[in-house]
């Protein structure tokens, strides 16, 4: 099964490997700073020997990388894995801003039912059931958002259960939640947000969230 390095350390960009199993042009490798699309975040995109990865696919704990065909690579081979870091520090970003976004309105509106989630590089998006303009929570929110980004605070990630690949992110006094995504260090990382409400249907509503600000590049490793 692969070692995914991406939750030790999620500021890696760069990771020599070895190739695991090869199925025709899909190929798993031992160890992987490679995301495979899960909980409503998008998968990375890179290069594993220099080829594109076309398609990252999480199967059980296992995940299986597509590439072009007529790779020629064949079990043992070292490689060497590169992911756009520019793409994954942006999705880091909206990801956790999702993720405190989500806290603070199922804190506020106790009977609301989170219906979907979707984290891209442009923009995060949180469906909900839920029968009122949900705008009208928003200034609350993002004072609430800024503060905790001004607070910049630490941010524990780990497992809960490492035998399942069970994990968590933590920030003390505020929250615990299950996730297994790539997490910030701190979260004055995230900067600062806007929100935007869309109607999805009847009683459904939709939370968008879009960084304000662009981040200086963070150091890898």
């Amino acid at each position: 099964m692969t070692e995914k390095v991406f939750w030790q350390d999620p500021y890696l960009a760069e990771l020599g490997t070895c190739v695991a199993q090869v199925a025709g042009d899909q190929i798993t490798v031992e160890r992987t700073i490679f995301y495979a699309k899960s909980g409503g975040q998008e998968s990375d995109h890179g290069t594993i020997a220099g080829q594109p990865v076309q398609a990252a696919r999480k199967d059980g704990r296992e995940i299986f990388y597509s590439l072009p065909s007529g790779h020629g690579l064949e079990p043992g081979d070292p490689v060497h894995m590169t992911i756009d870091w520019d793409r994954r520090y942006r999705l880091m970003r909206l990801h956790f801003a999702a993720e405190v976004v989500l806290e603070l309105v199922t804190r506020k509106l106790a009977t609301i039912e989170k219906i979907g989630a979707h984290i891209s590089e442009d923009k995060a998006r949180i469906d909900f059931r839920w029968d009122e303009n949900i705008s009208a929570q928003f200034a609350e929110i993002e004072r609430d958002v800024a503060s905790i980004v001004a607070g910049n605070q630490a941010i524990e990630s780990a497992f809960s259960d490492e035998a399942a690949e069970q994990r968590y992110w933590k920030i003390r006094e505020f929250a615990r939640v299950p996730c297994g995504g790539t997490h910030l260090k701190r979260t004055g990382e995230i900067g600062a947000i806007a929100l935007k409400r869309k109607n999805i249907g009847k009683g459904k509503e939709r939370i968008e969230i879009y960084l304000s600000t662009d981040k200086p590049r963070r150091p890898m490793g």
